[in-house]
């Protein structure tokens, strides 16, 4: 049996800049941070050639390809598992369209599960491209990189994208961890959401909207730099800013309900935020200083929050035991 860990993520500034219509002209860059909320994978050898497939559904198959859930049949394929295994997927936020990067980090639990399963060891490079080329090459999500990069690598980076294709990852030195984790809070806006279309109409629209994604991109080093120094407190500045430029992007970015839910938390002591991921719903991040979160708190009652910290760590095999007569 084979158990994977892997983080979602928070994306903080830069976001939208990892799409290649954007690095494809000018480098793109993000700054964003794994969280203590994580997709499992767990993988288990049969005795008989069946594949069953545990997710909102179950499923029993002989191939691979005969798979609906297409993360797990293209990861299948990849690592090269054909047949004899019980697949099982647990989420602590199964919401779809959560802005968390859940469907990237499922992608990167089952390849890290499906790997070790064969007993094969790869990069962390490797791994966050491959699962890149599934969700991107193979099955076609207009999404970006950044995702599978986060929930590879774990904790807080500068991830840069370079026209052809490169990445480099540069962790982000923060003094305290800790110190930033207290100060951020995040509450289910009650909408789900798929980013497709907003990120259809992104690459549609690149041109006109180039100049505010250029400007969403420079806040990265500047918010790296306050980080890096310990002025937290800038961060909420940095985001409010940051919210502002992305609504500008497309109208579907935000809408009324998200705007009055934004504003009431700006009224009692939040000093930014934003919506996580492409927009149009999922999870509303907030930077408020300790002395204003029962007030923050207070105004989003009606909202569930998820309590959660910053992780250090990317996805990770946390049980390994396979027995012999498998091989």
């Amino acid at each position: 049996m084979i158990i994977s860990k892997t983080p979602l993520r928070i994306s903080f500034v830069g976001g939208g800049t990892d799409l290649p219509s954007f690095y494809e002209k000018d480098y793109g860059s993000v700054l964003s941070s794994t969280i203590d909320k994580y997709v499992y994978v767990i993988i288990k050898e049969r005795f008989d050639d069946l594949i069953y497939v545990n997710w909102t559904k179950k499923e029993i198959v002989n191939k691979p390809y005969e798979i609906e859930h297409d993360l797990v049949q293209e990861g299948m394929k990849k690592a090269g598992v054909e047949k004899g295994v019980e697949i099982t997927i647990l989420a602590d936020i199964p919401s779809e369209g959560s802005g968390l990067g859940s469907s990237s980090s499922l992608t990167v639990g089952l390849l890290n599960a499906f790997y070790t399963f064969k007993g094969i060891q790869v990069s962390r490079e490797r791994l966050a491209k491959e699962a890149c080329e599934i969700e991107i090459d193979i099955i076609g999500k207009p999404i970006g990189k950044q995702d599978h990069y986060a929930a590879v690598f774990g904790g807080l980076n500068e991830i840069l994208f370079y026209k052809g294709g490169s990445i480099k990852v540069n962790k982000v030195k923060l003094p305290d961890l800790m110190a930033l984790s207290s100060r951020l809070l995040l509450f289910y806006t009650n909408i789900t959401r798929k980013a497709d279309n907003i990120l259809k109409k992104h690459k549609e629209n690149i041109d006109v909207i180039l100049k505010t994604l250029l400007k969403m991109r420079n806040q990265v080093p500047l918010l790296k730099n306050h980080l890096e120094n310990g002025a937290n407190g800038q961060l909420g500045l940095i985001l409010r800013q940051g919210w502002a430029m992305k609504k500008s992007l497309l109208s579907e970015i935000s809408n009324e309900y998200i705007d009055k839910m934004y504003e009431r938390a700006l009224n009692a002591g939040a000093t930014g935020g934003k919506i996580c991921g492409a927009g149009g719903g999922g999870f509303l991040l907030l930077y408020v200083p300790k002395e204003k979160q029962d007030d923050v708190r207070t105004a989003l009652r009606e909202y569930r929050e998820i309590p959660f910290i910053l992780e250090k760590y990317g996805s990770r095999i946390i049980f390994n035991q396979m027995t012999d007569y498998w091989r």
